[in-house]
């Protein structure tokens, strides 16, 4: 069975102004159920993660600072959201969420994370909607306990994953690979194992040509025990910040080159939904949408 880590009432954390596109969080499981992709049993809601954990990964007094809302006028505007006490627990809740999705995919060889994938948050600082880098804190668990030797974390959002590039830097455990829109946020990136910069207006044939070879390339290469693979949706021609010319149909298409690949190897996967900002929200859920019922077919 595939279990997938919700969050409910996520958008609630958040003020009234920044809900859309938060609500896709709760629209998401709403949509599978309605349609009966899945059932109420093939959801499961985390625990906040314990903190000794995050601390593998995050620097104490940025934690401190999150756990009781002293974060500046300025780390605030970093990180583009105002600070709140529910905030900083939706974000523990997600974490714990991908280290269950973690666990998960051992057995069932797939798990996905209805939120996640916040890969601007740095070891000391959070940016760009993000507080907590879930996919580094999973990866440091599974490393702390000894469950993996070898990470590969396959990053196709539009938006390079420099916090977590900057994470994983000089630990040679864990392998970055990011393919992501050259001329867009952040504009200062950081350097993962292999980036794939892509240029704007890039289209669907171009952009699953070089997935598909850069797969083949890497899991050889890095020889993973798990794939943590963050699935955003705003490479979509749709999306209002993605500046790429990639289709539903291509977006989709994205996710069964990752998977496959992944099953006909034997390496279990870890999926977080990451960012999408297409107008028209229901654009954004039948993508993501798109992630999960391909899981459910190929798995």
């Amino acid at each position: 069975m595939i279990e997938i880590a919700f969050h409910p009432l996520y958008a609630h954390a958040l003020p009234a102004g920044h809900r859309f596109p938060m609500e896709k969080y709760e629209l998401i499981p709403a949509q599978l159920l309605h349609e009966g992709s899945i059932t109420k049993e093939n959801l499961v809601q985390p625990i906040p993660v314990d903190d000794e954990i995050v601390l593998l990964t995050h620097d104490k007094y940025y934690v401190q600072k999150l756990k009781t809302q002293t974060l500046s006028l300025a780390e605030e505007r970093k990180i583009g959201f105002p600070q709140s006490v529910a905030l900083t627990h939706r974000e523990w809740l997600i974490t714990q969420g991908t280290i269950n999705c973690s666990l998960s995919a051992f057995k069932n060889g797939i798990a996905l994370n209805v939120a996640g994938g916040t890969h601007h948050a740095f070891s000391d600082h959070g940016e760009g909607f993000c507080l907590l880098n879930d996919f580094a804190v999973a990866a440091n668990y599974l490393l702390w306990e000894k469950l993996v030797n070898q990470i590969l974390i396959i990053d196709v959002d539009v938006h390079q994953g420099n916090g977590t590039a900057a994470i994983f830097e000089h630990n040679p455990n864990v392998f970055t690979f990011c393919m992501h829109g050259a001329h867009n946020y952040p504009f200062h990136k950081t350097i993962s194992n292999i980036d794939v910069p892509l240029p704007d207006g890039t289209d669907d044939y171009t952009y699953l040509t070089q997935l598909q070879e850069a797969i083949q390339y890497l899991l050889p290469l890095v020889k993973p025990n798990i794939v943590f693979y963050l699935s955003g949706v705003d490479v979509l021609q749709t999306d209002k910040y993605g500046k790429l010319n990639i289709s539903m149909n291509g977006c989709k298409k994205r996710d069964e080159i990752v998977f496959k690949a992944c099953k006909q190897q034997g390496i279990p996967v870890v999926v977080a939904m990451g960012g999408g900002y297409s107008p028209d929200i229901r654009t954004i859920i039948e993508a993501h949408c798109n992630t999960f019922r391909t899981a459910l077919h190929l798995y």
